[in-house]
């Protein structure tokens, strides 16, 4: 599972990060965001891209994690 860490970045930056992790071709990412638009947009990018996405929060902090 790779692991991102886009906290203090606002959008399009976090999709860009996944975006270019996701051209490894893994199963499975988890990415962490600090704001709700990014993890909507985030969770959007990664379902058009066929990956199931879960979300929890703690302290303000998003942690998305997709799989395929």
């Amino acid at each position: 599972m790779k692991q991102l860490d886009a906290r203090g970045l606002s959008c399009p930056e976090p999709v860009v990060m996944l975006r270019k992790a996701m051209t490894s071709k893994e199963h499975a990412y988890e990415i962490i965001v600090d704001n709700v638009a990014s993890r909507e947009n985030v969770t959007r990018y990664a379902s058009s891209q066929g990956y199931q996405v879960a979300c929890t929060e703690k302290g303000g902090e998003f942690t998305l994690s997709m799989t395929k």
